[in-house]
């Protein structure tokens, strides 16, 4: 016994770990410097066009923006002042119009898409379709409203503006709204139907709303892309230089009006233009920066 007390314990051999020093001058750690600085180069030279355009939207706009602006009518030739603020109740107006068809429409493809039937063959055509009108041009929508309603009402109309750009708004809600009732896990909807849920009831109570932040997101991007379109305005909507007092008459709208003031000679109406470029960069950007928020928000959760 005094023997195997007097024995000294056997050690693990001593393993000398890797040097984790950072050798500038290693290759691997040069291709990082330099892959990364490229990065930042191109990335800088690609938004100086972008800051660019919106230093000079601050700087011409700015100075003309007021509230005058934004609520008076448009002037006519000589004429000084005005605003286009008949231009921002039909850009808001039409963009109103054409989620309220767009929207419900959307998701309920997305539901069929992604839940009712996903592997039917209309499924698939639709699915097709959907992502080929999401290059769609959009001339080609207004070419075609003009055919279908501008033609058959014999006007230019809210209407007729609101049903194009439901158009361009349809594949994007679509799909968005299919990817992001995709993602609700299976396991959810299994438990639901395992405490005897109905189809409905499984749809309504957890697949909507846990892929509401994904829906709201892909709704927003349509919108704020529907409220900077301008082409399929010139054959649907056309343009006023009044207050909108009927939905189905000729509608003014900021895409309309930036195009119109920007080829006149007047120093007048160009300010207005500038002022009123800066307007539809604004809505825009705060549409993708709300989709930005609630795409964050769905992450966080």
């Amino acid at each position: 016994m005094s023997q195997l007390q007097m024995e000294e314990p056997v050690l693990p051999p001593r393993i000398e770990l890797p040097a984790l020093e950072k050798n500038l001058l290693e290759v691997r750690a040069l291709k990082n410097y330099f892959l990364t600085s490229m990065v930042w180069v191109l990335a800088v030279l690609a938004s100086i066009p972008l800051f660019s355009v919106i230093y000079m939207l601050i700087v011409q706009g700015g100075a003309r923006l007021d509230v005058e602006a934004i609520t008076a009518l448009p002037p006519a030739g000589f004429e000084m002042g005005g605003g286009f603020g008949n231009a921002i109740v039909g850009t808001l107006t039409m963009v109103g119009i054409a989620s309220a068809i767009s929207i419900p429409i959307g998701i309920m493809a997305a539901l069929h898409l992604s839940i009712l039937n996903p592997s039917s063959k209309i499924a698939t055509v639709s699915r097709f379709l959907a992502k080929v009108l999401t290059g769609f041009p959009s001339i080609l929508a207004g070419v075609f409203v003009y055919a279908v309603i501008v033609i058959t009402t014999g006007t230019y109309s809210a209407w007729a503006g609101g049903v194009a750009l439901a158009v361009l708004m349809l594949p994007t809600v679509t799909l968005a709204a299919e990817e992001a009732m995709k993602q609700v896990p299976q396991k959810m909807k299994d438990a639901a139907f395992g405490m005897g849920c109905t189809r409905t009831q499984v749809i309504l109570k957890v697949v909507l709303p846990t892929a509401l932040p994904g829906i709201l997101t892909g709704v927003i991007l349509a919108v704020a892309g529907a409220a900077g379109e301008s082409a399929p305005l010139l054959f649907t909507a056309l343009f006023s230089n009044y207050y909108m007092g009927e939905l189905a008459e000729p509608t003014a709208s900021l895409s309309i009006l930036i195009y119109n003031f920007s080829g006149m000679p007047f120093e007048n109406q160009l300010e207005l233009a500038w002022a009123a470029s800066l307007v539809l960069v604004l809505l825009v950007l705060f549409f993708n920066i709300l989709a930005r928020v609630v795409g964050r928000s769905k992450f966080k959760e």
